[in-house]
């Protein structure tokens, strides 16, 4: 208990717990935008690889840093708009067509990396975003400004969808979307939108990895976060607020199993700590589910006219 303790007590362990919740909270955004116009978008975890490799090669061919993270979202959105066309223009099965997304840009992505460098073994660098030292804030002036921009992003999204008529038509459609065609809303242009601004959130997630926590491309570097964040819009009850708590948890977990492995003088194994923060997504689903006020809508194809 006295590790874990010294563990809790360092300000590096915080540090690295804002850094690992930093793509898990645009993940989760991305992810809660999309669900609450009624669409499920499990091409998550393939978006923000796409994402990461797009923002990643952008800045490596030159281009600036931001320039990097607008590419990695525009990416996203493309991606989104082939989801949108799917699952609301050709009302397709949403699960296989998000799974598809998934495939589709994981297998772009590792052969764009393929042809761009044939014959490179370790992974080309680049210079990330540098941490934001002029802030004089604890934790947060040891971030660099894409974890300030997903901290800030919470509130603006939540204003946008309790504040908002635009918010109003999105939780709308994924609600009652026969009520929302009656009162003008254009069911199949909002549930468009949500996906395509969702998926660019998904897609600078992954160029927070490639751009800030790392600074190169490498497979595998997702690791099923994007899966994670789909548990976490479930554990945070579609609320933007929840959400951001359900993504520090996780990431509280995930540094201090981190931090275990290292010491290797924790009082349980450090397997266990392992498991506890995907624990800590299935509990979400199993415990939190059954309650949670999920839209109506959600996963359910809309034709205009029907009833």
């Amino acid at each position: 208990m006295s590790e874990i303790a010294d563990i809790l007590s360092n300000a590096a362990f915080w540090v690295a717990v804002l850094r690992i919740a930093t793509p898990l909270i645009f993940g989760t955004l991305g992810v809660l935008l999309c669900e609450r116009a009624g669409v499920l978008n499990l091409g998550i975890e393939g978006i923000m690889v796409a994402g990461a490799f797009a923002g990643w090669l952008a800045v490596y061919a030159g281009a600036p840093l931001w320039v990097g993270v607008g590419v990695a979202a525009l990416t996203g959105a493309v991606f989104g708009l082939l989801h949108a066309f799917l699952t609301v223009g050709l009302a397709l099965s949403q699960h296989v067509s998000g799974l598809g997304i998934t495939l589709l840009a994981t297998a772009l992505s590792y052969y764009g990396y393929r042809v761009s460098f044939p014959k490179v073994n370790t992974p080309p660098t680049i210079t990330p975003f540098a941490p934001m030292e002029w802030l004089h804030i604890p934790v947060l002036d040891a971030q660099t400004p894409l974890t300030l921009f997903a901290l800030l992003l919470v509130p603006v999204v939540a204003y946008v969808l309790y504040r908002t008529p635009l918010g109003l038509a999105v939780r709308m459609v994924g609600e009652n979307p026969q009520a929302a065609e009656g009162q003008g809303v254009s069911v199949a242009a909002t549930r468009t939108g949500a996906i395509v601004a969702g998926s660019a959130l998904m897609g600078v997630a992954g160029s927070f990895l490639t751009l800030s926590a790392f600074n190169a491309f490498f497979f595998n570097m997702i690791n099923g976060r994007g899966w994670i964040c789909v548990a976490l819009v479930v554990f945070a009850s579609w609320r933007p607020g929840k959400a951001l708590l359900g993504a520090l948890l996780f990431a509280f977990f995930d540094a201090l199993q981190l931090r275990l492995q290292q010491s290797g003088d924790a009082l349980l194994p450090y397997q266990f700590y392992l498991m506890l923060p995907y624990l800590l997504s299935i509990l979400a689903l199993v415990l939190v589910a059954r309650k949670a006020s999920y839209p109506q809508a959600l996963m359910k194809p809309y034709r205009k006219g029907e009833r």
